[in-house]
């Protein structure tokens, strides 16, 4: 089912389009930024621009991952028409392109050419512009890297790549108890040794859920709420959290999963309310998992076993479970 197929609740927007869609698959049980790897025949890795190689962000993943997988695509790499023709190749004829977007502001000004102002700040006017692009699979006379990272460790015991990245952020972990969650009094993780998980591979999704609360710290993106348990607020950060360690996971080559599917009546009350919301909370889960992203060396060898001090912790809220 498309976007446009979706009853409209909020108009017909784009933020209309995309919520609707989103609320939909919610209210099914789904999740769309893990179901699609359900069956396990995915493509894992961030979309990205195949000219340029730059990842698309934000709301972009999600409506670029819904296409890649209702159409089959092999390719996280897209492309606009004119980006085609530039490199020297064409879009086949018939192929229907996927809509995305790019949000900014601007300022608007008075007849006389100065800025329109509120108060002693100029005004900022929100905008969202639709564009259109092609999977590579879609496109001829290109001759690109087509993007795909295979590579899954749904099995492996320790993921070199993502525990490069858990040691590079200089996170303090501690190992041990039984509930994992992100302590913002005392910026600490607390997560469960690995050895308690069913599959090992849930560990590093687990530690990923929670890095991407300790990137809200005031000290880092200064997003964390300022309320507790059961509050919206609280709601949207465990939304952007399972988003952005969704786009972490699958950016390391580790198949996304469910970690807090309790949270979805809060999450489907917050999205019913506003039909920006998830466009928020897509764009902020994205900004944490670049943020993390950028701890990643470049390159790195070996698996080097952690050494870190474990002990239980009761003095936390974010991320929580039982």
């Amino acid at each position: 089912m498309s976007y446009q197929d979706q009853p409209q609740r909020f108009g017909s927007t784009l933020y209309a389009e995309v919520t609707e869609r989103i609320i939909a698959e919610l209210e099914a049980g789904t999740l769309p930024w893990v179901k699609p790897w359900d069956d396990g025949k995915a493509t894992l890795g961030l979309p990205r621009n195949a000219g340029t190689g730059r990842r698309y962000s934000g709301i972009n993943i999600l409506i670029l991952w819904s296409t890649l997988f209702e159409r089959g695509y092999q390719s996280q790499g897209w492309l606009t028409y004119r980006q085609a023709v530039a490199l020297g190749g064409h879009v086949r004829k018939g192929e229907q392109g996927t809509t995305v977007c790019y949000a900014d502001k601007f300022t608007p000004k008075a007849k006389d050419g100065d800025p329109i102002r509120d108060g002693d700040e100029a005004r900022q006017v929100a905008f969202l512009k639709r564009f259109t692009v092609f999977n590579l699979d879609q496109i001829e006379g290109v001759d690109l890297e087509p993007a795909r990272i295979s590579t899954t460790h749904n099995e492996a015991v320790l993921i070199p790549r993502a525990q490069a990245l858990i040691d590079a952020t200089g996170a303090e972990i501690r190992i041990g108890g039984s509930d994992a969650y992100y302590a913002p009094a005392t910026d600490q993780i607390c997560v469960p040794p690995p050895e308690v998980y069913d599959e090992p591979i849930n560990w590093y999704r687990t530690v990923l859920h929670e890095l991407t609360h300790f990137s809200g710290h005031r000290s880092r993106l200064d997003r964390l709420p300022k309320t507790g348990f059961g509050s919206p607020d609280y709601a949207r950060e465990e939304l952007i959290a399972e988003m952005g360690s969704a786009f972490l996971c699958a950016e390391l080559g580790i198949v996304p999963t469910v970690r807090h599917s309790d949270y979805l009546g809060s999450w489907l009350s917050v999205l019913r309310e506003d039909a920006r919301a998830i466009f928020r909370a897509a764009s902020q889960a994205s900004k944490a998992a670049d943020f993390l992203l950028g701890f990643l060396p470049p390159a790195q060898s070996g698996e080097e076993a952690m050494t870190i001090e474990g002990r239980s912790s009761s003095d936390a809220w974010l991320g929580r479970t039982a």
